[in-house]
């Protein structure tokens, strides 16, 4: 029950699927699933790290407390809880075999074959939730997160908060992500940060952003269409535990180009640093020395060589082995 190779990717051979596992080739939906034809998913990103104590989910009943924000937003109304999503990520981590990896949760609205209901009306249609698992490596690049990235501000508006709930993790939120993608890949860039209906910063395609200026770590707001990351709120408490002034407010454009440094966060990205914006250099036009520092801090936390700030319990250990029902402390 190890992992597979999947297109030279490794997978984990086994997909949590409503509290059991069944085999990955067995983790299909038809295709009148309400999500395919209306986006009626949310979703989390979350990854799992090998320390110095052995494998280990970063954040993860953080991760899964707001997969379940998310589904309340979308009056998602599931006969599971948090506690068992966590568990279900660290059973199926232990299965798999693999040492580090990215954990999808997924809850969206399926399809009754017996009883079908077609249209916008999500009601009718009953709840799934899945985890799958995978090996993947450096969302934007191994080199980037030393190098930085060259970004562009796309034309592309983030979704305004009254429209679409970006405080939701949820599929259909991405469809603008992928507009603001595809538009910098097309344009030569490797990503593309949006502005908010206001003309502020808002957030990149799956990333959110910090610049750097004057000594102080500049976010924009989660009133600027900002998804409230774990990775940012942790950077945040990193960044106030080595006590850096973190600064949260309106960002113009001209801001991107002027800042001393700048960087992307997330569970994909990790702190990505940005080298340039809109083709012109941002500070040195590489990795900046205050990135540097957090991005080793970070690194350091994950890796559980050096304790969260506050102490704080960030760190799930895998501790599930074949044959054996074991719990992990604070996951039952």
């Amino acid at each position: 029950m190890a992992a597979k190779d999947v297109n030279t990717k490794k997978v984990a051979s086994k997909v949590w699927h409503n509290g059991e596992f069944i085999d990955w080739d067995d983790a299909r939906v038809h295709v009148m699933t309400h999500a395919i034809h209306y986006g009626s998913s949310v979703f989390e990103g979350i990854r799992c790290y090998k320390g110095e104590n052995g494998s280990a989910i970063f954040r993860l009943n953080e991760h899964m407390r707001r997969l379940m924000n998310s589904a309340k937003i979308y009056r998602m109304d599931i006969d599971l809880t948090d506690q068992d999503f966590c568990k279900g990520a660290v059973d199926l981590v232990g299965l798999s075999g693999l040492e580090e990896c990215y954990i999808r949760p997924i809850i969206f609205r399926g399809l009754d074959e017996d009883n079908p209901a077609f249209g916008v009306n999500p009601f009718p249609n009953p709840l799934d939730a899945y985890i799958a698992v995978w090996e993947w490596g450096k969302y934007l690049g191994e080199e980037a997160l030393e190098n930085g990235i060259d970004v562009c501000v796309s034309s592309w508006t983030r979704i305004t908060s009254n429209s679409m709930p970006s405080m939701a993790k949820a599929g259909a939120n991405y469809m603008n992500s992928q507009l603001i993608k595809m538009e910098a890949i097309l344009g030569g860039f490797s990503e593309g940060i949006a502005l908010d209906d206001r003309g502020f910063v808002s957030e990149g395609s799956g990333e959110n952003l910090f610049l750097v200026n004057n000594g102080k770590l500049i976010t924009p707001p989660l009133g600027s269409a900002v998804l409230p990351g774990i990775t940012r709120d942790s950077i945040i408490a990193i960044a106030k535990d080595l006590g850096i002034e973190v600064v949260e407010t309106t960002i113009q454009r001209a801001g991107l180009y002027l800042a001393d440094e700048l960087f992307f966060s997330g569970t994909a990205a990790e702190i990505t640093p940005i080298r340039s914006v809109d083709r012109i250099t941002v500070g040195p036009g590489k990795r900046g020395e205050m990135t540097k520092i957090l991005q080793d801090e970070y690194f350091k936390v994950i890796r559980g060589e050096r304790p969260a700030p506050n102490n704080a319990e960030w760190l799930t250990p895998v501790t599930y082995e074949v044959g054996e029902k074991k719990s992990v402390a604070g996951v039952n």
